[in-house]
């Protein structure tokens, strides 16, 4: 591989078929060389799980003509990642993206992506990571007036990188015929699921459970990635890995809790 052209790691997790990443790698191979590393089949809410307690299998991938190289994993999207840097790449790759997930990962949905996680993993191994998401979770969704930004992060990042221990969490509205608002860099919204169980019963009238639910934002600030796409905004949070509750230090230091 050239020396001189960045290289860059694609993943994500609807599969390496999914039509997200196959737009995601279309656009890679304009800024660098690519190399994909993504899931045998689709691993969507697998958030950060690794595989442990079996075998893992990564097998050259060939799906069209482009000039990227390619292999299929059975492992999740952070098995992806670390399979992508210990055992096929030649070396450290100067950027990771992740997706383009069919679905937003914006708020609080970014904990139990897939997309995300594998991005995250990135972040953990001192690469400059981004996860790109579309607003639509239809198969056939429409990625082509995302392809401009999309091109236009990375390459910002490419050339100018991330804060150490920092991903972007890239989330893109549904495709609009009048395009989007523009970018902004935003906070995560609070906001959150509230899930339900739907009981059923199968043909032996034994008991089984579909998880159902609706989103609800909480937050009504105007700087939050939720009011950024409900406004046709493109929304960027940076997102860490450390998972400290910075604000309730000092209160627990109160406590007695010799």
């Amino acid at each position: 591989m050239s020396k001189e052209r960045p290289l860059i790691l694609v993943c994500n997790d609807d599969g390496i078929t999914a039509p997200g990443i196959r737009t995601l790698i279309s656009e890679m191979n304009q800024l660098g060389e690519v190399v994909v590393v993504a899931p045998d089949s689709p691993q969507s809410g697998m958030g950060h799980a690794i595989t442990i307690n079996a075998t893992l299998r990564c097998d050259p991938f060939r799906f069209d003509d482009g000039p990227q190289v390619e292999y299929a994993a059975s492992g999740t999207p952070v098995d992806c990642v670390k399979l992508a840097v210990n055992v096929i790449l030649p070396r450290k790759p100067d950027l990771l993206v992740s997706g383009v997930n069919h679905g937003s990962n914006s708020s609080i949905n970014v904990i139990y992506s897939g997309t995300m996680s594998a991005a995250m993993e990135g972040s953990l191994e001192s690469i400059p990571s981004i996860g790109f998401s579309l607003c639509d979770f239809d198969w056939d969704a429409d990625f082509e007036a995302a392809r401009p930004y999309i091109r236009k992060i990375a390459s910002e990042v490419l050339a100018n990188g991330i804060p150490q221990g920092t991903c972007l969490n890239v989330n893109i509205p549904k495709n609009t015929k009048d395009g989007y608002a523009g970018v902004k860099v935003c906070r995560q919204a609070r906001a959150n699921w509230e899930e339900e169980f739907d009981e059923r019963k199968d043909p032996r009238e034994r008991k089984y459970y579909w998880l159902t639910g609706k989103f609800v934002n909480y937050d009504h600030g105007v700087d939050t990635d939720e009011w950024a796409l409900e406004n046709n905004f493109i929304s960027i949070v940076p997102v860490t890995s450390d998972f400290t509750a910075h604000h309730a230090i000092s209160t627990l230091n109160s406590l007695n809790l010799e």
